[in-house]
């Protein structure tokens, strides 16, 4: 484990928490302090984002952001019960995948709940979901992913519908060894109504969203300034992606098999079983 590992976690475990049952919890105003945002209103309306993720998920919220009263003592000595909330590891996650990126501490906390949630997810019910669930799970993270990553790219002089059309393929090339997505489009025999990302599977998902999510946080980080650069960024972040799957001996993405269901059809199902 690195330096920068090691003390991303000390910051975050120092400041958890277990209820009398023995479950693992974080306090909103603690890591408020920790990501570096000085009011509380302002952190407020990050945790309202990540509320929204979780309940596009398919989450129950309550199960993850529990508010509750805490009493702290004034400097007159008196006491005064102020609101908090009470958050679970999925929830921390969400929160720091919506903080402001340009924060060193909100990438250090995007990598620590990250790679956590993962690992509780693979020790408690991870093998319970269906595949549909993953990558229903994945592709509703990707959508509010790919509103930020618009954003950033925006800000970054990623002005027209057609400069944003020529941003995405860049990642896309990357990610896939050259391929725009057209390419990947006709790779998958899509018809021209038909969005590729709802006909990835859920390990196809997941490299993309990782590519949208650090494509994101480094035209913040680094102020990346032009489409031209902004579209070079996309591309090595892509590669890098792409360079890491090779590393762990995986399926390059234009590789890996089109799910027979469309995200659109297990949505469509889902409603119906909601519905019963």
């Amino acid at each position: 484990m690195t330096d920068i590992e090691l003390y991303s976690e000390k910051i975050f475990e120092d400041i958890k928490h277990f209820t009398e049952e023995g479950i693992e919890f974080w306090y909103a105003r603690e890591l408020q302090a920790v990501l570096e945002y000085a009011k509380w209103g302002n952190f407020l309306k990050v945790i309202d984002k990540a509320k929204e993720a979780c309940k596009n998920a398919q989450q129950r919220t309550l199960d993850h952001f529990a508010g509750v009263g805490k009493m702290v003592t004034l400097g007159s000595g008196a006491e005064r019960e102020i609101e908090d909330i009470m958050l679970s590891r999925y929830a921390c996650y969400l929160i720091v995948m919506n903080g402001d990126p340009r924060k060193e501490v909100i990438a250090l906390g995007q990598t620590y709940f990250a790679v956590k949630t993962r690992q509780q997810e693979l020790i408690e019910n991870y093998n319970e979901l269906s595949e549909d669930q993953k990558r229903l799970a994945i592709r509703n993270e990707m959508r509010e992913h790919n509103k930020r990553l618009s954003e950033a790219a925006k800000d970054a002089g990623v002005k027209t519908t057609m400069d944003y059309a020529i941003f995405q393929n860049y990642g896309y090339q990357g990610l896939y060894g050259g391929l725009k997505a057209k390419d990947i489009h006709e790779r998958k025999g899509l018809k021209k109504s038909q969005h590729i990302l709802d006909h990835m599977d859920y390990e196809e998902l997941a490299a993309n969203l990782f590519r949208a999510t650090q494509t994101e946080a480094k035209l913040r980080r680094d102020n990346i300034e032009s489409k031209d650069n902004a579209n070079q960024t996309h591309y090595e972040v892509g590669k890098k992606v792409r360079q890491t799957i090779a590393d762990l001996g995986g399926t390059m993405p234009e590789d890996l098999p089109t799910p027979e269901k469309s995200i659109r059809q297990i949505e469509k199902e889902q409603k119906q079983l909601n519905r019963t």
